[in-house]
C-alpha cells in the first residue's frame, strides 16, 4: 500500500549501533574497561553462533557511513534514511551490540554493560532527537540487579520499555523473573522481548530438535521461542499476576498467531483442570496483554491474503509496524504490507505502538519539519 501524502508512522524495531567499545567507557567501571582493552567486549558467545546473515554483513549496503565503519552507527544516515524519509513520528530504539548479555557467565559485568549502554544510547541517541525513544537492555542473569536497572534508566522520558532476547534460561512466565515484572508494573513499562540469543551461551539450545547448521534454518525457528514464552506467561499466571503487564515480540513474525491461539484456547478447554488459575481463554491473554510487529512480513502471491491472517489474529488490535532499519531485510511502510481497511491501517501503522508505549501524539506540522 502507498503511502498517504503527510502519512505518520511509528517504527517500533530500529538498531542503532556502536562505533568501537570505547563509546561505553565514559559509563563503565575502571575494572571493565581494562578487561575490553585487553580481551574485547566479549558478548560473543559459544553455542549457536556463527551463522551467516544476508545482505552486506547483514545491513543494507547504504547504512554504513562514509569512514566504512559500523553499519547504523551514524545518527545522521539514520535521520536521513528512516526518520525524514518515511516521516517517522516515533521510532523505538533497540539497538543490537549489547543485545547477547544474558547469554554470559558473568552477571556483573553483563548487568554494567547493559547500563552503560543504556546511558550511552539516551545521550548519543535518543537526546539528539525527541522522535528517538529506547528500550533499555537489562540482564536476566540476576533479576534483582534487572529489576534496580529499570528503575534507574527508567526514570528518563525518552525509555519506554525494557528489552530482553527471545532466548533465556527459562520461559518468561517463570517466577523467577518475578522482580523484573514488579518493576514493570512500577515504572509503566512493557516488557520487549527481540528475537536473538536462541542456543547462545547459557540459554537453552534454539530448537527441541537441537542446533540448526545454517541462519536460514535459525529464522525458522524463531516462532517456537515465542510460543513457549507465551504459553509459560499465560499458563504460569503471569498476567493474574501482574494484570497491567504489556509484553511485545520484535521481529518473530505474525502469521502463526491465529493457529497457535487457536491450539492454545483447544487445549486450554481439555486441561484446564491443571491451571485453575487461568480463569479466561488463553487467546483472551494475548488479545489484552501482547502484542507483535510485523517485520519481518511473509510475502504471499497476491499480497492480500495476508488479510484473513490480519483478521484472525486482529492485526488491529496485536500488529505493531517496524521496519528493522538498518538490517538487509528492511520492510519500507509502502512496500511491505497489504493494502488494508483504512481503520486498520492507522491502528497497525502509528495507533498500536502509540497506545503500548505510551507516546503523546505529535502535531503533524512538527513531525515533518523534523
Amino acid at each position: 500500500m502507498t503511502a498517504k501524502q503527510g502519512e505518520l508512522f511509528i517504527d517500533c524495531d530500529i538498531h542503532q549501533r556502536i562505533k568501537s567499545p570505547k563509546q561505553f567507557y565514559p559509563y563503565l567501571p575502571r575494572v571493565y574497561r581494562e578487561d575490553i582493552d585487553q580481551f574485547g567486549l566479549r558478548l560473543t558467545t559459544t553455542g549457536g553462533g556463527g551463522y551467516l546473515n544476508g545482505g552486506a554483513g547483514g545491513y543494507r549496503a547504504d547504512s554504513y557511513p562514509d569512514d566504512g565503519t559500523i553499519a547504523g552507527s551514524e545518527f545522521s544516515l539514520l535521520k536521513e534514511q528512516l526518520l525524514d524519509s518515511y516521516n517517522i513520528e516515533y521510532g523505538i530504539l533497540g539497538g543490537q551490540d549489547v543485545s547477547p548479555v544474558s547469554t554470559l557467565p558473568d552477571a556483573d559485568y553483563a548487568a554494567a554493560v547493559a547500563a552503560a549502554y543504556n546511558d550511552w544510547m539516551i545521550e548519543d541517541w535518543i537526546e539528539k532527537d525527541d522522535r528517538l525513544k529506547g528500550l533499555a537492555v537489562i540482564a536476566l542473569q540476576n533479576p534483582k540487579k534487572a529489576a534496580e536497572e529499570i528503575r534507574r534508566s527508567g526514570k528518563h522520558p525518552g525509555i519506554v520499555g525494557a528489552l530482553v532476547q527471545n532466548g533465556a534460561r527459562f520461559p518468561y512466565g517463570q517466577r523467577y523473573y518475578d522482580p523484573i515484572f514488579e518493576a514493570l508494573a512500577e515504572m509503566n513499562l512493557p516488557f520487549c522481548i527481540h528475537i536473538g540469543g536462541e542456543g547462545s551461551g547459557v540459554n537453552g539450545q534454539p530448537t527441541p530438535a537441537g542446533y540448526p547448521s545454517y541462519y536460514i534454518e535459525n529464522r525458522q525457528s524463531r516462532a517456537m521461542g515465542c510460543q513457549a514464552h507465551i504459553a509459560s506467561m499465560i499458563f504460569e499466571g503471569l498476567f493474574d499476576r501482574y494484570p497491567d503487564l504489556q509484553v511485545v515480540f520484535i521481529e518473530g513474525g505474525f502469521i502463526w498467531l491465529p493457529t497457535f491461539l487457536w491450539r492454545l484456547d483447544s487445549d486450554w478447554k481439555a486441561l484446564r483442570n491443571q491451571t485453575p488459575w487461568v480463569q479466561k481463554p488463553p487467546s483472551e491473554y494475548v488479545f489484552d496483554h501482547i502484542r507483535f510487529t510485523s517485520q519481518p512480513m511473509e510475502q504471499p502471491e497476491p499480497q492480500r491474503r495476508l488479510l484473513s491472517i490480519f483478521e484472525w489474529g486482529k492485526a488491529e488490535r496485536t500488529l505493531m509496524f517496524a521496519t528493522d532499519y538498518p538490517h538487509w531485510d528492511f520492510d519500507s511502510p509502502e512496500l511491505s504490507l497489504p493494502a488494508m481497511p483504512e481503520a486498520m491501517r492507522k491502528r497497525v501503522m502509528l495507533e498500536n505502538a502509540r497506545e503500548f508505549f505510551k507516546l503523546p501524539a505529535r502535531q503533524l506540522a512538527d513531525a515533518v519539519a523534523d
